[in-house]
């Protein structure tokens, strides 16, 4: 799996407090995908720069923070998008990790932590994990597939559970 330069990742945005500067134009769609003023960006290395410069503040905006500048963004679910999983060793033992769309991996563990909520209308999941600074990543649908053939049925099958980096996580089936 490909993981980040050395020595490259997010910037610390949540050092620098510069003055609000307005909304931009961009909006991070559904499946991950950057926009700036209607138009797709193509370039993964601009999608990458901007991810790493990404904020969620306490009221649940995101904003593009350079030490000059705050910009607020749009984001339609979450910003970032698991498109690949790894997985090495078995039952407790087992580690998954998770690659996004811009990049970043992180293994599933107790400071990136999954959630599976449910659409309460479609009762559809939306499985969720956690990358960095409350950024969460939706995982792909063939991911999270995959994901779940992992886990094991616990509780005549009422609740699944899946075991990655010395940490259990339990699910309840609906």
């Amino acid at each position: 799996m490909a993981t980040r330069l050395e020595g490259r990742g997010p910037a610390p945005v949540h050092l620098w407090n510069p003055p609000y500067c307005g909304e931009m134009d961009m909006r991070i769609a559904r499946d991950g995908t950057w926009y700036h003023e209607g138009r797709p960006i193509r370039r993964q290395a601009m999608t990458a720069l901007f991810a790493s410069i990404l904020l969620l503040d306490e009221e649940g905006g995101y904003y593009l923070v350079t030490p000059l500048e705050k910009v607020r963004i749009r984001v339609d679910d979450c910003p970032f998008v698991v498109n690949q999983m790894e997985v090495s060793g078995s039952g407790r033992e087992q580690s998954i990790q998770f690659a996004t769309n811009v990049g970043e991996v992180v293994t599933l563990d107790e400071e990136h932590g999954l959630d599976i909520e449910h659409d309460p209308e479609s009762l559809e999941p939306h499985p969720v994990v956690h990358i960095r600074s409350g950024l969460m990543a939706l995982l792909s649908r063939a991911v999270f597939y995959r994901l779940i053939a992992l886990a094991e049925e616990r509780d005549e099958g009422r609740v699944l559970s899946l075991w990655s980096a010395g940490k259990q996580f339990l699910f309840p089936v609906r």
